[in-house]
């Protein structure tokens, strides 16, 4: 039946933009487009990095020279070293915004509401680095044994929104508390045993930094123009410091304020207004900008002349799998369920046993975080190829492994 009203000509405009944007407002809601678009990314590294007309063109792009000159000082970096030092920090700066609310206002706000999922984030890192390390034991390899220990929040929260409403909202609330413990497990891997030589004056000031924001936020100070100005400082201290430049996004994060300064005769605000203001407005961005981008220049991996059967055969490749597919659920279903049956620790209502083996796997998608200890951990060619490799494969088995098994142990609402 044709609509009484068509719409008038000055509304065709407007009307026809609504047709073209509508899908794509309805894909960015859902909880799983981020993660689509990071496989999405990570699939053209791969055909950019392996066919042929456009491997050049790849290499040539992520080792592209970036100079800043201030004068006599000069501050000289890749792109692809600029995407994994500068980016990232804003990655790791909302990565630290979500711990932090989760510490004051969520599930690991008290010691009874974290400790199941503590404890599960403990065992999904011990035993996929053991694993790891009882296979590169005497090896320099053995220097990646962080890389399968890491859960890559976008890509498991999306995987499980592939299920829909059949998927009780404390399994979702499980995976998130284990995946943002898991994350700061990964940051103190990464200050503790991937830094570099210090240089202490740059820490110093990267102190002095950090205390002016305390000072400030202490003293009622808002103003994020001068939160940022400051923020760019600090990275740059740590930068130079050779402590990893992203670490000072979780610092950053940490000193944020958690809430605004009410004025005179105003409400006072929610606990978490400010960081729930903030994690809203830099969401999108980090995950359907930074992480692809991060994705694409780190994911491309030449295959062209190698043996993809041996470098899956080699102990790093090996390693990576083990830890991500059978390291990570077993160490996670080890490290509840023991401490359960000696009522240390309770299940959380609404879930299984048999679904925390299930959410087990999808904490085995480790990818981005993975992949950037990965660079961190090693620079050689064959180390490099192998990690990369593991992750891919390791990922993709446990999110199959984590979808199936939700599958068969979540029953169907409708």
């Amino acid at each position: 039946m044709t609509s009484k009203n068509p719409p008038k000509p000055n509304n065709v405009v407007r009307t026809t933009i609504d047709l073209v944007t509508s899908p794509l407002q309805s894909f960015l809601r859902l909880e799983a487009s981020g993660g689509i678009v990071l496989f999405i990314s990570a699939a053209l590294a791969m055909v950019f990095a392996n066919y042929s007309p456009l491997i050049s063109v790849y290499e040539q792009l992520i080792n592209t020279p970036i100079a800043i000159n201030f004068g006599d000082f000069i501050l000289s970096k890749s792109l692809l070293l600029l995407v994994n030092d500068g980016l990232m920090a804003i990655f790791f700066y909302l990565v630290g915004l979500e711990i932090k609310r989760e510490l004051l206002d969520g599930d690991l706000s008290s010691p009874k509401k974290a400790s199941f999922s503590i404890l599960a984030a403990l065992g999904g890192m011990a035993l996929p680095a053991l694993l790891f390390i009882s296979l590169n034991l005497g090896s320099p390899s053995i220097k990646g044994w962080g890389i399968p220990m890491a859960t890559d929040i976008a890509f498991a929260l999306g995987a499980l929104a592939l299920l829909g409403s059949r998927v009780p909202t404390a399994l979702k609330i499980f995976l998130l508390a284990l995946a943002i413990v898991d994350d700061l497990g990964a940051i103190s891997v990464i200050a503790l045993f991937y830094t570099n030589e210090i240089a202490a004056s740059y820490l110093g000031f990267a102190g002095i930094s950090l205390l002016t924001l305390t000072m400030l936020n202490y003293a009622g100070f808002r103003n994020m123009g001068i939160g940022i100005i400051l923020g760019v400082i600090t990275w740059f201290f740590f930068l130079k410091s050779g402590i990893h430049a992203t670490l000072a996004g979780v610092f950053l994060a940490f000193l944020t304020p958690a809430s605004s300064i009410p004025g005179e005769g105003e409400p006072k605000p929610a606990k978490t207004e400010l960081l729930d203001r903030y994690i809203h407005a830099l969401h999108p961005w980090v995950a359907f900008g930074i992480m692809p981008v991060f994705a694409f220049f780190n994911a491309g991996v030449t295959l062209v002349g190698v043996d993809f059967a041996e470098v899956l055969q080699g102990s790093v490749a090996i390693g990576v799998i083990l830890g991500l597919v059978l390291g990570k659920p077993l160490g996670i279903f080890l490290f509840t369920y023991i401490p359960a049956k000696l009522k240390w620790v309770e299940l959380p209502d609404g879930i299984t046993w048999s679904q925390v083996t299930a959410v087990g796997f999808l904490a085995g998608i480790g990818f981005t975080m993975s992949l950037f200890i990965g660079s961190l951990a090693y620079t050689e060619t064959l180390s490099i190829t192998e990690s990369k490799l593991g992750i891919m494969v390791g990922s993709l088995i446990a999110a199959g492994l984590g979808l199936t098994s939700l599958w068969l142990t979540v029953p169907n609402k409708a």
